[in-house]
């Protein structure tokens, strides 16, 4: 069985260094990811790029989390050459540029523990069940801050501004239109961008790719956030829930598989236009929502943005246009048909998170899983009797319960391959222990002067 997914490169060496002379480049920024999503880096001269291209460059992976322990540590970064972009916020003379890279072990196989190599992977399962792409349109949220330095207080906003604000109570219109402008340049289009419910909280929507160009798309959209924004002397940041009292910040992710130019997901006869492959994978997902909950929204913190009241989807649930639900189908159908998974948030390793979903998604068109009845109700306002007899389920509610979702589930299991799967639930559990040990403001606030 095919395992790479990973085709002949379009782009050739000896164009890829006509470029870099053309553009006077003299640095690349070779990328690739821990299993927790981090982006690491190094970097190379031009004169080193042809050897680069050719043999890949070693490194030690001991040194990089969830990677091979120090007696097994040699890895070879193998640069992607159609993954070759300038990056805008730096100097145009002698300028710098990057490329993502997949990780090897001596001997050129594919390292099990790199996570670009299992959304390869479950692509390449997708194709051979004849699916040949996985479109993906994912939203990111995140806000702006004046710094990170906190000195013992809140976060500081830049502005007070709501959804879809366009007034002075939206002070990150300039930032958001570079940003944009940076993220064209690097190759990824935009939709639109707005003001997002929270103060402070913004969205840019880029334009839906295939799915690992779109994984490396939403690590570059997120280094991006944060350069442009440093420009102008302000921090943004990703995390899910970083204001108590106010929206989190979530990562929808809009879906669709295509056989050739067809669109799996769309039947015309249908009650509501989807094939039995879209309820099938639908049904996947919603079978194994709890499971890879781990991965969508993977710190402590993600779980205090899936509480009730913040519109957040933590029902277990799907409908045609009901936001309330863990999945909802956008209204739009022939080959815009898709579906709509509401419950990741953006500080999620892309790479994993976005195979996962598409495993799960595969299991069920492989099993001819049927989804439960679409709730076209308000979840937030049934009550619990009402939601047990839709048999509505609820993700979990901390990271820990989440792990042991995980840890139960064969099919995630597979998904990620035994080396990144024990790594990650060994990580999480130590993340939950440290947390636990922690005496929390809140915890001084209302115990300190009581007892």
């Amino acid at each position: 069985m095919a395992t790479t997914n990973k085709p002949e490169s379009e782009t050739t060496v000896k164009d890829l260094l006509a470029r870099v002379d053309k553009e006077d480049i003299s640095f690349i920024r070779l990328w690739f990811t821990d299993i927790l999503g981090q982006l690491k880096s190094f970097a190379v001269g031009k004169n080193e790029l042809e050897g680069a291209l050719t043999e890949g460059m070693g490194f030690d992976g001991s040194s990089i989390t969830g990677f091979n322990r120090i007696e097994e540590s040699d890895m070879i970064a193998m640069p992607d050459r159609d993954t070759f972009e300038v990056l805008p916020w730096r100097p145009s003379e002698k300028g710098v540029a990057r490329m993502f890279c997949d990780v090897l072990v001596p001997g050129g196989e594919p390292y099990e523990g790199d996570p670009r190599y299992v959304m390869r992977r479950a692509l390449a399962r997708a194709q051979e069940m004849g699916f040949d792409h996985f479109y993906l349109g994912p939203e990111l949220e995140y806000f702006y801050f004046r710094s990170d330095e906190l000195n013992g207080g809140s976060p500081q906003v830049l502005d007070k501004g709501g959804y879809f604000d366009l007034t002075t109570l939206d002070a990150g219109s300039d930032l958001r239109r570079d940003t944009v402008l940076a993220l064209e340049a690097m190759g990824i289009d935009v939709e639109y961008t707005h003001h997002e419910v929270g103060p402070s909280q913004h969205e840019i929507d880029m334009r839906f790719a295939d799915g690992l160009r779109m994984a490396d798309n939403a690590m570059t959209y997120r280094i991006v956030v944060k350069e442009i924004a440093m420009k102008y002397g302000v921090y943004a940041t990703f995390m899910p829930k970083p204001l108590f009292g106010e929206n989190g910040s979530g990562m929808h992710v809009h879906q669709s598989l295509f056989s050739g130019t067809s669109n799996a997901f769309f039947d015309a006869d249908d009650e509501y236009h989807l094939s039995p492959v879209a309820k099938s994978f639908i049904a996947g997902q919603l079978r194994h929502a709890r499971e890879i909950s781990a991965l969508f929204a993977q710190w402590v913190n993600s779980y205090k943005r899936l509480v009730l009241g913040y519109e957040a989807p933590v029902y277990i649930a799907w409908s045609p246009g009901n936001r309330s639900a863990a999945i909802r189908v956008p209204a739009k159908r022939g080959r815009s048909t898709r579906i709509e998974l509401r419950t990741p948030d953006p500080t999620a390793n892309p790479y994993l998170a976005l195979a996962c979903m598409l495993e799960a998604g595969l299991n069920g068109i492989k099993s001819g899983a049927k989804p439960p009845e679409p709730v076209n109700r308000n979840i937030y306002d049934l009550t619990e009797e009402e939601s047990g007899e839709l048999g509505i389920t609820s993700l979990p509610h901390d990271l820990t319960h989440a792990i042991d979702a995980l840890e139960a589930d064969s099919v995630v299991r597979e998904a990620l391959g035994e080396h990144i799967f024990s790594e990650y639930v060994r990580l999480k559990r130590g993340e939950w222990a440290e947390y636990n040990e922690q005496v929390h403001r809140w915890e001084l606030d209302q115990y300190m002067d009581r007892y």
